[in-house]
């Protein structure tokens, strides 16, 4: 399976944040997308997920030898600032989601069971999200991608609010789950992206650009990114 991003688009008044970005992403690797701020990574995520029109440029899923443009059931996208229902506990979230969902997903574990593969305590579980950490509020958005199976996981600052020990148990869930999607995260944190990710691509001036593999481990690696961006003049968040 890979997902091709064929000269993306995307300009925002007199600025032209994605200048026909194009890159091949395929299954079975975890991606780190770097850039500086207002590069564009939220918004490159935006256009892939739907929550933003491309001005130009195509989006397309490669699966069983058929090639098709994407579509928003394609997708999952754990937020940066995590969108739930506060006024629900977890579990009411989780099956009410399992519910208005089971004609078209195959269900293959109970809700408890789900919530077990996110390390959630019982406690925890059936507390209100509006008492959720950042954290815990990620975990929750993750475990509903453990239901649906999107082909695609856009992850956007995934791991910076998690402790030690979450952030341990996210980085080999992430391991798992690489086998049967392509997921794709965005950071800013160097030794996390070298840590976690199998390829790293980076986001310059509009356009996506892969840091060779063999420099990932290597002495040179902060230095070779840094040189990839060190020319970026965009300084505002998009």
């Amino acid at each position: 399976m890979r997902l091709i991003l064929d000269h993306i688009k995307k300009q925002f008044e007199d600025k032209q944040v994605l200048q026909g970005a194009g890159f091949t992403f395929e299954k079975g690797k975890i991606y780190g997308l770097l850039g500086r701020n207002g590069a564009g990574k939220t918004t490159l995520f935006d256009c892939l997920s739907g929550e933003k029109n491309m001005d130009g440029g195509q989006v397309l899923l490669e699966e069983n030898g058929r090639t098709r443009k994407i579509s928003e059931q394609d997708v999952g996208y754990v937020y940066s600032l995590p969108i739930l229902p506060e006024f629900l506990t977890g579990f009411e979230f989780v099956k009410f989601f399992m519910d208005i969902n089971r004609n078209k997903l195959q269900m293959e574990k109970s809700i408890d069971e789900y919530f077990d593969m996110m390390s959630m305590t019982a406690e925890d579980r059936h507390k209100l999200i509006k008492g959720y950490s950042h954290g815990m509020k990620n975990k929750l958005q993750m475990l509903l991608f453990l239901i649906t199976k999107p082909p695609v996981i856009l992850l956007d600052e995934p791991l910076t609010s998690f402790d030690v020990i979450v952030a341990l148990e996210m980085k080999n869930m992430l391991k798992e789950m690489k086998s049967d999607h392509i997921l794709i995260f965005s950071t800013h944190i160097l030794q996390l992206a070298s840590d976690l990710c199998d390829e790293l691509v980076v986001l310059n001036k509009g356009k996506l650009s892969s840091v060779p593999s063999e420099l990932l481990q290597s002495a040179e690696f902060e230095q070779s990114v840094i040189n990839l961006l060190k020319d970026e003049s965009h300084a505002e968040n998009t």
